[in-house]
């Protein structure tokens, strides 16, 4: 296995895994269904053209076997390419419609090959493609009937695909216009084919080296199409994981100020539902559920210290916020009031609130973190 085939396995099986989980996730969307068919018939091609599984299946099932599943796995792969447009573009009913009238040129292509397979003498099944005799009937109908499946149900996709990305946003789009490169490609190495198999046919001689650059710009486009069919996914996963690490650090800068507020209110803890399932602590949703479950927390221990924070740093003014560095100076003290009963003012004062024009969750959140890390440092 070359270089190329090793990385062109690993995103595609990898890309097929991830798109199975999607489905199980969501099994009635039909975008997704599409992609996961086409993924796999691409995935089941993979293998029948690696030398050692020709070599098991041609001597299981005959010469030429391996060529003709590769070929029909390739076929179902653009066949529900072609379908995953069709129901982005159509409504549920016109998009069974259009799908049943697309099954005729791929049921027919698949018989056209299956039968010129059968026709062709055994000892030129098992060639491929660059040493092929094209001028045997059946081997020259094999290449001619895939081959124009394969650039009539490609261009098809080209061409929504071109027409998608000239309205779509990002990221989807970054994945739309990759996905068009890689078709464009395959439409460019599939006409070439069929154009080099019709001067073979016709007794003419084709470089090797023409035959070669054509399979090299199918094979550079295939990893691309699947990258560009993950990339909108991937992206918005980076991003979860992006938003979980935060989530995670900011947990962890607020542990002193919690830990001081807890231990004073244990009764303010919110109820934790147990999940059942360790995964759900390092999952995103379990991050973001424990991210604001602190927050609130650290916010409601705030409310019920802050008249003892007054009463504390009685040179500050009463109706101002107390900044994050004042409260923490005087929050120990606060709190050792409050465990031992002394009175305090009737209203709470606020502390550690957004200051100016900046307002909303995350700069409350700063001002916490902040007081959390001064009341640390004093330790």
């Amino acid at each position: 296995m070359t270089v190329l085939s090793l990385v062109l396995a690993v995103v595609l099986y990898g890309s097929l895994l991830w798109t199975v989980r999607q489905v199980l996730c969501d099994p009635s969307d039909r975008l997704l269904r599409a992609v996961f068919r086409c993924l796999l018939c691409a995935g089941l091609s993979f293998p029948f053209g690696l030398p050692a599984c020709v070599r098991v299946v041609d001597g299981l099932t005959g010469d030429g076997a391996a060529k003709l599943l590769q070929n029909l796995c390739l076929l179902g792969a653009v066949h529900f390419l072609g379908c995953f447009f069709i129901h982005s573009a159509s409504g549920p009913a016109d998009a069974r419609a259009r799908v049943r009238r697309q099954v005729v040129p791929f049921a027919a292509t698949a018989v056209v090959v299956s039968a010129a397979m059968a026709v062709t003498p055994h000892a030129d099944r098992g060639h491929t493609y660059a040493t092929a005799d094209m001028r045997v009937p059946g081997v020259a109908v094999f290449y001619l009937s895939a081959g124009a499946y394969l650039t009539y149900a490609l261009a098809m996709a080209l061409f929504w695909t071109v027409r998608y990305a000239r309205l779509a946003g990002r990221p989807l789009v970054t994945g739309l216009w990759m996905v068009a490169a890689a078709l464009a490609g395959m439409v460019l190495a599939s006409t070439a084919r069929e154009g080099l198999t019709l001067v073979r046919l016709l007794g003419g001689e084709v470089p090797r080296p023409v035959i070669t650059g054509a399979k090299l710009l199918l094979d550079l486009a295939i990893p691309l199409f699947v990258a560009g069919v993950v990339w909108p996914g991937l992206v918005t996963r980076w991003a979860s994981i992006r938003l979980w690490w935060h989530h995670g650090r900011v947990h962890r800068r607020l542990a002193p100020l919690w830990t001081a507020l807890h231990t004073a209110f244990p009764e303010d803890a919110l109820e934790r539902t147990p999940s059942g399932r360790r995964w759900n602590v390092l999952s995103p949703r379990g991050a973001r559920r424990r991210y604001y479950r602190r927050v609130i927390e650290c916010r409601d221990g705030l409310v019920r210290i802050s008249p003892y924070l007054a009463l504390e740093a009685a040179a500050a003014d009463a109706d101002a916020p107390l900044p994050p560095e004042v409260a923490a100076r005087h929050l120990r003290t606060a709190l050792r009031a409050y465990a031992s009963g002394a009175a305090a003012p009737s209203r709470a004062v606020p502390v550690a609130l957004p200051e100016g024009s900046d307002s909303g969750l995350a700069a409350d959140v700063r001002q916490l973190t902040r007081l959390s890390e001064a009341l640390a440092a004093q330790s």
